[in-house]
């Protein structure tokens, strides 16, 4: 019984030593907030921008012909490599050349036995004239004689086109290049027979130097180009076109390296589509642009003096619309919806939405979130552009590295 007591005595001793303890140790336990996340921020960056209007189109060979046999005969010779670039006037085949040649000299012989006619009428006539002045013909006989010289002009006009026409016969036997270009390869092999019912294709031939670029300006933009252009007191003429400068890129290439200038603007809208066809004609010396290509266009259509730029990178979209996160003096995040423009390398335009006074936040945007409070550090908006998102964490070792995604909704 003594024992029993006894532990239950220790036990009762235990219990309230650690009751002790505990409540010791909970008077020392406060609660430390963690530290604010470490964001970087950077002012807009103001600077002169050049508008642009970003189209697609097609482009389009200069010239573009099918090479034919015009005359019949048996093709004799191939005189190019399939798929070479010619020069104008090049032979590209020659057709049996005999038989024309043939219908050449009957013509010539015609004509030369014509032409002894005509001698021979023009000296009968005059021999009718001066017999007349001595009063010994009669006008019968001198209107017969001129009727006679008369019908070997004539026979001597019907001659020599004869043989115009056999001399272009015979040249349609030599098929020439019409202009510079490429030719594709033949359709038509050596020793067939060409010309039998009508013209025959033989290969077909392409200028890609210069190249067009067709494509379609919206009605909108057709009709702010106009208010713009009234705006200045200008009017856009046919013969404005050329000083309109255009530049284009292929489908996954950076920039727009092609250049070249407005060509030709159709007169009407197309009611159907609600686009004015637009094409321009591009330096494609080269060759590094072909016929068919899909390609970005990109046609300036005024300046702005004072644009606001910021990363591309540091925009996102939620259902609201475009934003930005920005930081204010109290060092608290707040979401701006702004309106996007046209890209500037690494930078984006804002047309609405933002000051030239707003602290953007570049960096940590994952750690970012409206209403909360950051450690921002600034920097230059042109500097972390040029340097970019690995360029930054390069900048500062110990800020952790933000995966500025432009679809995250905070």
């Amino acid at each position: 019984m003594r024992g029993e007591f006894s532990r239950g005595l220790q036990f009762l001793v235990v219990l309230l030593c650690a009751i002790s303890l505990q409540a010791c140790n909970g008077s020392n336990n406060t609660y430390v907030p963690p530290p604010p996340p470490q964001v970087r921020v950077a002012l807009p960056l103001q600077q002169t921008v050049t508008r642009y209007f970003e189209l697609t189109g097609n482009t389009a060979a200069i010239n573009s012909v099918n090479i034919e046999a015009r005359v019949q005969g048996f093709l004799e010779t191939i005189d190019y490599r399939d798929g070479m670039m010619v020069k104008k006037d090049t032979q590209l085949f020659s057709i049996q050349s005999n038989t024309y040649q043939a219908q050449v000299d009957q013509a010539q012989a015609t004509l030369a036995s014509a032409q002894a006619s005509q001698v021979g009428a023009n000296l009968e006539y005059q021999r009718q004239l001066n017999l007349s002045k001595q009063q010994v013909t009669t006008q019968t006989a001198i209107d017969s004689a001129k009727a006679t010289l008369d019908q070997a002009n004539a026979t001597i006009l019907n001659a020599k086109a004869s043989l115009d026409l056999a001399m272009i016969n015979l040249g349609y036997t030599k098929v020439l290049a019409p202009f510079d270009g490429t030719v594709t390869a033949h359709l038509v092999d050596i020793g067939a027979l060409v010309g039998v019912s009508g013209p025959t294709m033989l290969a077909t031939m392409v200028q890609t130097d210069p190249l067009y670029a067709n494509f379609s300006v919206s009605e909108p933009q057709v009709l702010s180009i106009k208010q713009s252009m009234a705006a200045q007191g200008r009017t856009l003429t046919q013969v404005d076109l050329p000083t309109i400068p255009v530049e284009i890129g292929l489908q996954g290439e950076i920039g727009y390296p092609f250049k070249g200038h407005l060509d030709y603007v159709s007169p009407q809208i197309d009611s159907a589509t609600g686009t004015l066809s637009v094409r321009a004609l591009i330096d494609n010396k080269d060759h590094a642009l072909l016929p068919g290509l899909f390609v970005r266009v990109r046609v300036p259509v005024g300046h702005e003096d004072k644009a606001l730029l910021v990363r591309d990178d540091a925009i996102g979209t939620n259902q609201q619309g475009t934003y930005v996160l920005v930081v204010g003096k109290d060092e608290t995040v707040a979401q701006k919806l702004v309106k996007t423009g046209q890209r500037e390398g690494p930078l984006r335009v804002i047309d609405a939405g933002l000051d030239a006074g707003d602290l953007v936040i570049t960096e940590g945007i994952q750690q970012a979130t409206p209403g909360a409070k950051v450690a921002a550090e600034k920097v230059a908006m042109d500097a972390v552009a040029t340097a970019g998102a690995s360029g930054d964490a390069a900048l500062n070792p110990d800020m952790p590295k933000s995966d500025a995604s432009k679809t995250t909704t905070p």
